[in-house]
């Protein structure tokens, strides 16, 4: 019955990010892909090279070009001012359509029309947190002012942080149900918006991400990193960690760093031992997920993290912030561990390097405590979500 039900639901998704890399937009990809696997009726706007339409059965595409005033926001990702020039193009998409429910995912160009068009057009509105923009920002800012006297910069930067979040929160009493990533996220959209919140975690490949792709047996204790090397990753922290553990003894171990940014020369310049890989994608980024043996991942900014639950997949324990959303991902103590201080980052790190029993066995568990977080498990909750947003709104329209 529920399959039956889903089947028919016909949903115009708008992720503010998709062709990017990044960890939301690679989400929203698989989202697609499960979409157009299950045959569900479904319209997807996105921001494109080109303005184009592709359509497979009751599968559509549309692509929407950014114009030459873009602004960039991260890597590859832009906000485009005259976004809403496609309004009409999209609306005429949207008619033919006739959606029973639109999907936004951002405070971006492209979900900032689907909530225009949602209201116009009377449709169900459902939306999706997937990042701290008040955090990215702060720490942005924290950087691009370090020139400043520490407590001068901290009071911009928290400024800025507390009314980023507040323009969130009010963003998001438009859609009448919200999605999120963990707990602590859902707690805050429900009272700062007054809206119903749901759980929407992430999946993970366990075909793909595999230790069996491991491919150096060297002796050499490998700590990885995968992610866009940018402050909001919080990356500074990997030179103090190599530092504190030289200074301890430690010498057999390399830092494997995964991904690209601003920040990567940086870190070139501050790490003694370490491989840079840029971005890399299919089985290269499984393979190198495999080769490490502790993933450290610092950010306190990200909603869930993704990369987590792959190092744990790949057979890798991770040592996250007490921050954020990452902490949701493992199980202390048998997954990886939870780093309330820097020197927490460092005595776990430690702990892994001289117990290699206590390595593996966190290892096998790691893999054995993600294994059965399916993608498709993930989006046939999203579509339970999309009918409670529907009755929710026919709710709505007679009180």
């Amino acid at each position: 019955m529920q399959n039956l039900l889903q089947k028919s639901l016909r949903v115009a998704f708008f992720p503010d990010s998709y062709l990017e890399i990044n960890g939301a937009a690679m989400t929203f990809r698989k989202f697609t892909d499960f979409v157009k696997k299950r045959g569900y009726p479904f319209l997807c706007f996105y921001a494109g090279e080109k303005t184009e339409k592709k359509i497979d059965g009751n599968f559509m595409m549309q692509s929407l070009k950014h114009s030459p005033l873009s602004i960039p926001v991260d890597e590859g990702l832009k906000y485009d001012p005259l976004f809403n020039r496609h309004l009409k193009l999209i609306r005429q998409n949207l008619e033919e359509f006739k959606p029973d429910i639109i999907h936004l995912t951002g405070v971006n160009d492209v979900s900032i029309t689907a909530a225009i068009l949602s209201h116009q057009m009377k449709i169900p509105l459902i939306g999706s947190w997937h990042t701290n923009l008040h955090e990215f920002a702060a720490r942005r800012l924290d950087k691009m002012f370090r020139f400043l006297p520490e407590s001068w910069r901290k009071s911009l930067s928290g400024l800025a942080e507390r009314l980023i979040l507040n323009g969130e929160i009010l963003y998001y009493k438009i859609p009448k149900v919200v999605l999120a990533p963990n707990q602590e996220l859902i707690d805050l959209i429900q009272k700062g918006s007054g809206r119903d919140a749901f759980l929407m975690t992430r999946g993970v490949d366990s075909d793909f991400f595999s230790p069996a792709k491991r491919t150096v047996n060297d002796g050499i204790l490998r700590v990885g990193f995968v992610g866009r090397l940018r402050a909001e990753k919080n990356v500074g922290l990997l030179p103090k960690l190599e530092q504190s553990l030289l200074k301890l003894g430690k010498t057999n171990f390399k830092f494997l760093i995964v991904g690209e940014g601003n920040e990567r020369e940086f870190l070139e310049q501050s790490l003694q031992n370490a491989e840079f890989t840029g971005f890399v994608t299919g089985d290269k980024l499984a393979q190198m997920y495999a080769n490490m043996d502790v993933f450290v991942f610092p950010s306190e900014t990200d909603t869930f993290g993704n990369v987590v639950q792959e190092a744990n997949c790949s057979g890798v324990p991770a040592i996250v912030s007490n921050f954020g959303g990452p902490k949701f991902v493992i199980k202390e103590g048998e997954t990886g561990f939870i780093a309330k201080s820097f020197d927490d980052f460092v005595k776990y790190t430690v702990e892994l390097m001289d117990n290699s029993e206590k390595l593996a066995t966190m290892k096998k568990a790691s893999r054995d405590f993600v294994i059965s977080n399916s993608w498709d498990a993930v989006f046939d909750e999203v579509y339970q979500n999309y009918e409670k947003t529907i009755k929710i709104a026919a709710e709505s329209e007679k009180n």
